[in-house]
């Protein structure tokens, strides 16, 4: 696919840049910056207002079709939901004009790139109409309901069940690592609608409203970063309607596995500009600090600087379509590790004051971490959660270079197989 930018394009990316010149202002301009990784906690409130404003300008859902007939878009036509419409290039403009611009993390992600695109594809016409107006005008946030303590990584481990009481569903069970839920409206749950069923089997796709007193319980998950993004999240008996399954009882897995193929999108090269501006700040403390002059530090910083360029051909190439099934696999290998590595060379850069922090005696808390200790402790997790490594290289192995499965005790069952990508964000 060619990835040059066009004469429209460069209009789009002019009416993109402008647009937030003219609205990055007031409390929205002291937000920039703000909800990166490690730091998903921060300004939740003006994030959220920031998404209506997104929703009044248009910009939520541009990359959504501007009709059923998968015609390509254009951003000077409006899509059915009140958004804008562009075409794949103008989507990855977007996303650099947003990051340079240092607008704050998107609080409203989850809805509008994974469960928006995936009503889109198995969604009924109903449904379309209900959410997704509301998810295009940042009125509406979105949680995934996926992992579960014992089926994280194994997805089909799911013991969640929802069992059917006339026009609705009773939904009993515990979800893990929910990112935002204390947030969040609703909640997309997968969850056991077939007594008895095993793996794969029985599962379905539920849409949660979340203001369900004493039948949705949130428990924030404090991590090593003292902060609080992720939650528990606990059902007792809370209710969906049953025109809430996306893509019909039992037909959960399907939807759920579809669901996971859009994580990986242009969301992938937003967060690949992110992570060019963390290595630009470790790069500038490599020179405040004068471990740049360390040989062995700057072979370090030039392979990661290598490396990310390197993703970001990768991630535009699968973009223009790809039948790898390996594709997404391989991507998460390499940003997982490489962010990893980028948190361990900022420790390393630092030296000794890496270990310590600005007091403040206002605080229980003996110090705040900064930045850069935040980007350290969190990117410990980059390569567990959506899909661990292990998994990943089980999909390779099994897909693309054909070896045979694991075997595996019928106690283990299909624990880890490769099929089985959880691990919310």
């Amino acid at each position: 696919m060619d990835f040059e930018f066009g004469v429209e394009d460069e209009a789009f990316r002019s009416e993109a840049r402008a647009w937030l010149a003219e609205h990055l202002v007031g409390e929205y301009a002291q937000a920039r910056g703000s909800g990166g990784p490690g730091s998903e906690h921060e300004g939740g409130e003006i994030r959220q207002a920031w998404e209506r404003e997104l929703g009044r300008g248009g910009w939520i859902g541009i990359g959504w079709p501007s009709d059923g007939s998968g015609a390509p878009n254009s951003y000077k036509t409006k899509g059915p939901y009140g958004n804008r419409t562009a075409t794949l290039t103008q989507q990855v403009i977007w996303a650099e004009e947003y990051a340079r611009a240092q607008a704050p993390a998107r609080y409203g992600h989850i809805g509008e790139n994974l469960l928006a695109p995936t009503l889109l594809a198995y969604g009924s016409q109903e449904q379309k109409d209900e959410f997704l107006p509301a998810i295009a005008s940042g009125e509406q946030m979105w949680c995934q309901g996926y992992s579960e303590p014992g089926a994280g990584s194994d997805l089909a481990g799911l013991r969640t069940t929802a069992v059917r009481e006339g026009d609705s569903y009773r939904i009993t069970g515990q979800k893990i690592w929910t990112s935002l839920a204390h947030d969040a409206d609703w909640c997309f749950v997968l969850a056991r609608t077939e007594a008895g069923s095993l793996r794969h089997k029985g599962i379905s796709f539920l849409l949660v409203p979340m203001d369900q007193p004493g039948r949705i319980d949130v428990r924030p998950i404090t991590q090593l970063t003292g902060t609080s993004e992720f939650n528990e999240v606990f059902f007792d008996g809370a209710l969906a309607r049953a025109g809430h399954v996306v893509g019909g009882e039992g037909n959960g897995w399907q939807v759920a596995m579809g669901l996971l193929a859009f994580e990986r999108g242009v969301s992938t090269l937003v967060q690949q500009i992110g992570f060019a501006d963390e290595l630009g700040r470790v790069l500038k403390e490599a020179a405040a600090s004068g471990a740049v002059t360390d040989p062995v530090v700057r072979e370090r910083l030039v392979r990661q600087w290598a490396e990310l360029r390197t993703m970001r051909w990768n991630a535009l190439r699968t973009l223009g379509g790809t039948s790898d099934p390996g594709a997404p696999s391989v991507a998460k290998l390499l940003w997982g590790r490489w962010h990893q590595r980028l948190g361990e060379l900022a420790m390393q850069v630092r030296g000794t004051l890496a270990t310590i922090g600005p007091c403040d005696w206002s605080r229980s808390a003996p110090y705040e971490l900064d930045a850069l200790q935040r980007l350290f402790l969190f990117t410990r997790a980059d390569t567990i959660y959506g899909g661990s490594d292990e998994i990943q290289r089980g999909i390779i192995a099994e897909r693309v270079l054909g070896l045979p499965k694991e075997p595996r005790s019928s106690a283990q069952g299909a624990q880890g197989s490769p099929g089985s990508q959880g691990g919310d964000r």
